[in-house]
């Protein structure tokens, strides 16, 4: 069973001597007991800031078709250049919390009716900006059904992030892949658990005595729990983000 919100509060409530909760007084903890809590929540989100991308964070699991492609898709109308990143999303608070801008891909591939050959290629990111003044005004300044349409080569972010458009328009339905990491919500009902790997707790935990001590006036034990929260995130960082193989080069001498 996994740590709940409940476990985790009660863990640090022992260390300070303090009454623990039961799920039956949760919701209506004050004082100390109600400091505890929002500690753990205000560590939560610092490590959720820490690295928008964690992979923990994923919006889903890599492409149905090749992993490489993204985690999720947007298909395209034709004739239509914007669409909404997270189309079920209806306001900023629950859109993606993060968006590889870099890395969008397109392709007719599990498309209805599309058969070999598959058209993809990668699309170059554009700002808004450099679209408007190289682009706009060839590509119709009000997206009129007159332009060219054509296999889309360009992303383009829109000013408030929560859409993204295509250059060219496209001319027919094709999946754009991109990656994409979701915001979680904080930690609110007694059997609350983290969105990441259990073995982590303690790091979280470690940020959240950095504000207990705070609040308490201990700038040594604060500072104690600093530097744990410090190690413990080096740790998830070197194992869930920077833990690519080192490549070995073969240095050995070819005589040919």
């Amino acid at each position: 069973m996994s740590t709940s919100y409940l476990d985790l509060t009660n863990e640090l409530l022992r260390e300070l001597n303090e009454v623990t909760l039961t799920s039956g007084n949760f919701t209506t903890a004050i004082g100390v007991q109600q400091h505890v809590k929002d500690s753990l929540n205000r560590a939560y989100f610092d490590i959720i800031n820490e690295e928008p991308q964690w992979p923990f964070l994923s919006a889903a699991e890599s492409g149905d078709v090749d992993p490489m492609y993204g985690n999720t898709y947007v298909e395209t109308v034709a004739g239509t250049r914007f669409y909404e990143l997270k189309p079920a999303s209806d306001n900023i608070t629950t859109d993606y919390g993060s968006i590889d801008w870099d890395n969008f891909y397109i392709t007719t591939v599990g498309v209805n009716g599309e058969t070999a050959p598959y058209t993809g290629n990668n699309l170059s990111f554009m700002t808004t900006e450099t679209w408007k003044t190289f682009r706009r005004v060839s590509e119709n300044l009000d997206d009129a059904g007159s332009q060219a349409f054509g296999v889309p080569n360009s992303v383009i972010r829109s000013p408030d992030s929560r859409k993204f458009g295509l250059s060219p328009i496209p001319d027919k339905v094709y999946k754009v892949w991109f990656y994409a990491w979701v915001l979680p919500t904080k930690l609110a009902a007694y059997s609350d658990t983290l969105v990441f790997p259990e073995m982590y707790s303690s790091v979280l935990l470690a940020r959240a005595r950095y504000y207990i001590w705070q609040f308490k006036d201990n700038p040594q034990a604060a500072a104690f729990a600093m530097e744990d929260y410090k190690k413990g995130l080096r740790s998830m960082r070197s194992n869930l983000i920077e833990s690519a193989p080192t490549i070995i080069q073969d240095d050995r001498v070819r005589f040919v």
